[in-house]
Protein backbone atom coordinates (compact mmCIF):
# COMPACT_ATOMS: atom_id res chain seq x y z
CA UNK A 1 0.00 0.00 0.00
CA UNK A 2 1.32 3.45 -0.92
CA UNK A 3 0.00 6.98 0.02
CA UNK A 4 -0.63 10.23 -1.17
CA UNK A 5 -0.92 13.32 0.55
CA UNK A 6 -3.11 15.93 -1.64
CA UNK A 7 -1.83 19.29 -0.67
CA UNK A 8 -2.58 21.71 -3.57
CA UNK A 9 -5.09 24.23 -4.58
CA UNK A 10 -4.96 28.08 -3.90
CA UNK A 11 -6.45 27.75 -0.26
CA UNK A 12 -8.28 31.20 -1.40
CA UNK A 13 -10.76 30.40 1.55
CA UNK A 14 -8.20 31.02 3.64
CA UNK A 15 -6.98 34.92 2.39
CA UNK A 16 -4.61 36.68 3.25
CA UNK A 17 -3.28 33.48 5.15
CA UNK A 18 -2.20 31.95 2.11
CA UNK A 19 -0.30 34.81 0.60
CA UNK A 20 2.70 33.92 3.41
CA UNK A 21 2.67 29.85 2.86
CA UNK A 22 0.08 27.00 1.26
CA UNK A 23 -3.40 26.00 3.30
CA UNK A 24 -1.06 22.38 4.54
CA UNK A 25 1.52 24.56 5.84
CA UNK A 26 -0.20 26.76 7.81
CA UNK A 27 -0.27 25.98 12.24
CA UNK A 28 -2.65 23.61 13.13
CA UNK A 29 -1.90 24.48 17.58
CA UNK A 30 1.81 23.40 17.37
CA UNK A 31 2.50 21.77 14.06
CA UNK A 32 1.85 22.59 10.65
CA UNK A 33 -1.36 21.27 9.10
CA UNK A 34 0.67 18.74 6.74
CA UNK A 35 1.69 17.10 9.98
CA UNK A 36 -1.45 15.37 10.85
CA UNK A 37 -2.58 13.55 7.76
CA UNK A 38 1.30 12.48 7.37
CA UNK A 39 0.67 11.20 10.72
CA UNK A 40 -2.00 9.10 9.69
CA UNK A 41 -0.56 7.15 7.02
CA UNK A 42 2.48 6.37 9.30
CA UNK A 43 0.40 5.36 11.65
CA UNK A 44 -1.30 3.07 9.26
CA UNK A 45 1.54 1.37 8.34
CA UNK A 46 2.66 3.32 4.91
CA UNK A 47 6.13 4.18 4.51
CA UNK A 48 5.66 5.20 0.53
CA UNK A 49 4.20 8.41 0.20
CA UNK A 50 3.76 11.23 -2.61
CA UNK A 51 2.61 14.48 -1.46
CA UNK A 52 0.92 16.83 -4.40
CA UNK A 53 1.09 19.91 -4.48
CA UNK A 54 1.28 23.23 -6.12
CA UNK A 55 4.78 24.36 -8.69
CA UNK A 56 5.36 27.52 -5.71
CA UNK A 57 4.94 25.37 -2.91
CA UNK A 58 6.62 22.50 -3.55
CA UNK A 59 10.09 23.41 -2.35
CA UNK A 60 8.27 24.57 0.85
CA UNK A 61 7.38 21.08 1.60
CA UNK A 62 10.76 19.77 0.68
CA UNK A 63 12.33 21.58 2.99
CA UNK A 64 10.03 20.93 6.05
CA UNK A 65 9.70 17.00 5.14
CA UNK A 66 12.58 16.01 3.17
CA UNK A 67 12.93 12.37 1.48
CA UNK A 68 11.22 11.01 4.61
CA UNK A 69 14.61 9.41 5.55
CA UNK A 70 14.20 10.90 8.71
CA UNK A 71 11.17 9.11 9.90
CA UNK A 72 12.05 6.12 8.08
CA UNK A 73 9.84 6.12 5.40
CA UNK A 74 10.27 7.77 1.23
CA UNK A 75 8.33 11.02 0.33
CA UNK A 76 8.31 11.79 -3.00
CA UNK A 77 6.90 14.86 -4.68
CA UNK A 78 4.58 15.85 -7.98
CA UNK A 79 3.38 19.04 -8.99
CA UNK A 80 -0.47 19.78 -9.61
CA UNK A 81 -0.40 22.91 -12.07
CA UNK A 82 -4.15 24.18 -11.19
CA UNK A 83 -7.10 22.70 -9.32
CA UNK A 84 -8.61 20.21 -11.12
CA UNK A 85 -10.16 18.01 -9.12
CA UNK A 86 -9.19 15.50 -5.97
CA UNK A 87 -9.56 12.46 -8.83
CA UNK A 88 -6.75 14.03 -10.75
CA UNK A 89 -4.21 13.21 -7.80
CA UNK A 90 -4.08 8.98 -8.98
CA UNK A 91 -2.96 10.50 -12.35
CA UNK A 92 -0.59 12.28 -11.59
CA UNK A 93 0.79 10.08 -8.85
CA UNK A 94 0.75 7.17 -11.64
CA UNK A 95 3.79 6.38 -12.00
CA UNK A 96 4.48 6.70 -7.93
CA UNK A 97 1.33 4.46 -7.42
CA UNK A 98 2.72 1.74 -9.78
CA UNK A 99 1.13 -1.42 -9.26
CA UNK A 100 0.67 -1.30 -5.61
CA UNK A 101 -2.84 -0.36 -3.75
CA UNK A 102 -3.41 3.55 -2.75
CA UNK A 103 -4.76 5.78 -0.47
CA UNK A 104 -5.46 9.08 -0.48
CA UNK A 105 -5.88 11.66 2.24
CA UNK A 106 -6.40 15.59 1.74
CA UNK A 107 -3.59 17.54 3.19
CA UNK A 108 -6.36 19.92 5.49
CA UNK A 109 -7.97 16.90 7.33
CA UNK A 110 -7.09 16.60 10.91
CA UNK A 111 -8.25 12.91 12.84
CA UNK A 112 -8.65 11.80 16.13
CA UNK A 113 -9.66 8.62 18.17
CA UNK A 114 -11.71 6.04 17.52
CA UNK A 115 -10.03 2.76 15.28
CA UNK A 116 -11.66 3.46 12.19
CA UNK A 117 -8.51 3.65 10.04
CA UNK A 118 -6.39 0.63 11.68
CA UNK A 119 -9.16 -1.52 11.23
CA UNK A 120 -9.74 -0.86 7.73
CA UNK A 121 -6.36 -0.96 6.39
CA UNK A 122 -5.96 -3.92 7.87
CA UNK A 123 -8.84 -5.21 6.37
CA UNK A 124 -8.47 -3.53 2.93
CA UNK A 125 -8.48 -6.44 0.20
CA UNK A 126 -9.65 -5.28 -3.11
CA UNK A 127 -11.79 -3.01 -4.15
CA UNK A 128 -12.35 0.52 -2.66
CA UNK A 129 -12.68 1.60 1.35
CA UNK A 130 -14.62 5.04 2.36
CA UNK A 131 -15.66 6.69 5.41
CA UNK A 132 -19.06 8.27 6.69
CA UNK A 133 -18.84 10.60 9.68
CA UNK A 134 -22.56 12.45 10.25
CA UNK A 135 -22.25 16.25 10.40
CA UNK A 136 -25.25 19.07 10.17
CA UNK A 137 -23.84 20.31 7.35
CA UNK A 138 -23.85 17.63 4.82
CA UNK A 139 -24.19 19.73 1.75
CA UNK A 140 -20.80 21.35 1.64
CA UNK A 141 -19.21 17.29 1.39
CA UNK A 142 -19.91 14.25 -0.62
CA UNK A 143 -23.02 12.38 0.52
CA UNK A 144 -23.33 8.73 1.35
CA UNK A 145 -27.11 7.55 1.88
CA UNK A 146 -27.38 4.07 3.17
CA UNK A 147 -30.90 2.03 2.65
CA UNK A 148 -32.31 0.28 6.10
CA UNK A 149 -30.15 -2.49 6.67
CA UNK A 150 -26.98 0.30 6.36
CA UNK A 151 -25.45 -0.85 3.01
CA UNK A 152 -24.45 2.04 0.99
CA UNK A 153 -27.02 2.66 -1.84
CA UNK A 154 -25.73 6.33 -3.33
CA UNK A 155 -23.39 9.13 -3.83
CA UNK A 156 -23.88 12.92 -4.11
CA UNK A 157 -21.19 15.36 -3.96
CA UNK A 158 -22.39 18.72 -2.69
CA UNK A 159 -25.65 18.37 -3.29
CA UNK A 160 -28.69 20.84 -2.06
CA UNK A 161 -30.67 18.37 -0.56
CA UNK A 162 -28.62 15.70 0.75
CA UNK A 163 -30.02 12.43 1.33
CA UNK A 164 -28.44 11.78 4.78
CA UNK A 165 -26.29 13.80 7.12
CA UNK A 166 -23.41 11.71 6.26
CA UNK A 167 -20.78 13.39 5.04
CA UNK A 168 -17.61 11.37 3.31
CA UNK A 169 -14.00 12.30 5.24
CA UNK A 170 -10.87 12.93 2.68
CA UNK A 171 -9.36 9.51 3.39
CA UNK A 172 -9.98 6.90 0.49
CA UNK A 173 -8.62 3.70 0.25
CA UNK A 174 -8.62 1.81 -3.72
CA UNK A 175 -6.89 -1.01 -5.41
CA UNK A 176 -5.11 -0.27 -8.18
CA UNK A 177 -7.63 -0.26 -10.92
CA UNK A 178 -8.26 3.28 -9.43
CA UNK A 179 -5.51 4.64 -11.79
CA UNK A 180 -7.65 3.12 -15.12
CA UNK A 181 -10.74 4.60 -13.88
CA UNK A 182 -9.18 8.20 -12.89
CA UNK A 183 -8.30 7.76 -16.78
CA UNK A 184 -11.14 7.29 -18.78
CA UNK A 185 -13.02 10.26 -16.44
CA UNK A 186 -14.99 13.03 -17.74
CA UNK A 187 -14.87 16.04 -15.95
CA UNK A 188 -17.75 17.30 -13.76
CA UNK A 189 -19.58 20.76 -14.24
CA UNK A 190 -17.24 22.61 -12.49
CA UNK A 191 -14.36 21.15 -15.08
CA UNK A 192 -12.52 18.88 -12.30
CA UNK A 193 -12.38 15.03 -11.48
CA UNK A 194 -14.82 14.28 -8.63
CA UNK A 195 -13.44 11.58 -6.33
CA UNK A 196 -17.61 10.73 -5.47
CA UNK A 197 -16.92 9.45 -9.10
CA UNK A 198 -14.64 7.11 -8.53
CA UNK A 199 -16.50 6.08 -5.57
CA UNK A 200 -19.57 5.61 -7.21
CA UNK A 201 -18.02 3.85 -10.22
CA UNK A 202 -16.86 0.92 -7.50
CA UNK A 203 -20.47 1.18 -5.53
CA UNK A 204 -21.96 0.21 -9.31
CA UNK A 205 -19.66 -2.90 -9.12
CA UNK A 206 -20.51 -3.98 -5.74
CA UNK A 207 -17.01 -3.34 -4.48
CA UNK A 208 -17.49 -0.20 -2.06
CA UNK A 209 -17.01 -0.62 1.40
CA UNK A 210 -18.37 2.50 4.06
CA UNK A 211 -17.02 1.98 6.99
CA UNK A 212 -19.02 4.23 9.89
CA UNK A 213 -17.22 6.64 12.25
CA UNK A 214 -17.55 5.75 15.43
CA UNK A 215 -19.06 9.16 17.97
CA UNK A 216 -15.39 8.58 19.72
CA UNK A 217 -13.88 9.93 16.67
CA UNK A 218 -13.59 13.68 15.31
CA UNK A 219 -12.92 15.10 11.75
CA UNK A 220 -11.91 18.56 11.29
CA UNK A 221 -11.65 20.03 8.11
CA UNK A 222 -9.14 22.84 8.50
CA UNK A 223 -10.08 24.63 5.22
CA UNK A 224 -11.55 28.49 6.78
CA UNK A 225 -9.91 30.62 9.05
CA UNK A 226 -12.74 30.14 11.37
CA UNK A 227 -12.58 25.97 11.30
CA UNK A 228 -8.28 26.66 11.40
CA UNK A 229 -9.08 28.33 14.77
CA UNK A 230 -11.34 25.43 15.77
CA UNK A 231 -9.06 22.60 15.41
CA UNK A 232 -6.06 24.59 16.75
CA UNK A 233 -8.25 25.28 19.84
CA UNK A 234 -9.34 21.05 19.75
CA UNK A 235 -5.59 20.17 19.51
CA UNK A 236 -4.50 21.96 22.43
CA UNK A 237 -7.43 21.04 23.99
CA UNK A 238 -6.49 17.22 24.12
CA UNK A 239 -3.00 17.48 24.09
CA UNK A 240 -3.15 19.43 27.67
CA UNK A 241 -6.04 17.36 28.74
CA UNK A 242 -4.07 14.01 27.89
CA UNK A 243 -0.74 14.79 27.62
CA UNK A 244 0.03 13.38 24.41
CA UNK A 245 0.14 14.93 21.09
CA UNK A 246 -1.59 14.48 17.66
CA UNK A 247 -0.05 14.49 14.75
CA UNK A 248 3.77 13.53 15.81
CA UNK A 249 4.83 11.95 12.65
CA UNK A 250 8.55 10.99 14.56
CA UNK A 251 6.04 9.27 17.41
CA UNK A 252 3.89 7.41 14.71
CA UNK A 253 7.07 6.32 12.82
CA UNK A 254 8.78 4.60 16.71
CA UNK A 255 5.43 3.07 17.26
CA UNK A 256 5.91 1.54 13.42
CA UNK A 257 9.22 0.50 14.05
CA UNK A 258 10.19 2.77 11.13
CA UNK A 259 12.57 3.81 13.50
CA UNK A 260 14.49 2.07 16.39
CA UNK A 261 14.49 4.19 19.61
CA UNK A 262 17.86 4.53 18.66
CA UNK A 263 17.31 6.71 15.92
CA UNK A 264 14.66 8.28 17.09
CA UNK A 265 16.69 9.45 20.18
CA UNK A 266 19.29 10.51 18.22
CA UNK A 267 16.61 12.35 16.10
CA UNK A 268 15.11 14.05 19.05
CA UNK A 269 18.37 15.18 20.17
CA UNK A 270 19.23 17.27 16.89
CA UNK A 271 15.91 19.34 17.31
CA UNK A 272 15.81 22.61 19.19
CA UNK A 273 15.31 23.08 22.34
CA UNK A 274 11.24 23.48 22.95
CA UNK A 275 7.79 21.68 23.73
CA UNK A 276 7.65 19.45 20.72
CA UNK A 277 11.29 17.68 21.73
CA UNK A 278 10.32 17.42 25.44
CA UNK A 279 7.77 15.90 24.48
CA UNK A 280 9.38 13.72 22.17
CA UNK A 281 12.17 13.12 25.00
CA UNK A 282 8.98 12.01 26.80
CA UNK A 283 7.83 9.23 24.50
CA UNK A 284 11.38 8.09 24.37
CA UNK A 285 11.67 7.71 28.26
CA UNK A 286 8.43 5.53 28.47
CA UNK A 287 10.01 3.48 25.82
CA UNK A 288 12.92 2.39 27.52
CA UNK A 289 10.85 2.03 30.90
CA UNK A 290 8.40 -0.12 29.95
CA UNK A 291 9.70 -1.55 26.53
CA UNK A 292 6.98 -1.94 24.93
CA UNK A 293 4.99 -0.41 21.70
CA UNK A 294 1.92 0.66 22.43
CA UNK A 295 -0.60 1.79 19.88
CA UNK A 296 -0.52 5.28 18.46
CA UNK A 297 -3.75 7.63 18.68
CA UNK A 298 -4.09 9.38 15.44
Amino acid sequence: MKGIVLAGGAGSRLYPLTQVASKQLQPVYDKPMVYYPLTVLIAAGIDEICLISTPHDLPRYRQLLGDGTQWGIRIEYREQTKPAGIAEAFLIAASFIGSDDVTLILGDNIFFGGDAFPRAFSEFKSGATIFAYHVNDPERYGVVEFDSEGRAISLEEKPKQPRSNFAVPGVYIFDNRVVEIARHMQPSARGELEITDINKTYLQRGELRVVRMSRGTAWLDAGTSSSLHEASAYVQTIEKRQGMKLGCPEEAALYRRFLSVAQFEKLVSMMPICEYREYLESVAIEIQRTRTFGNLSL
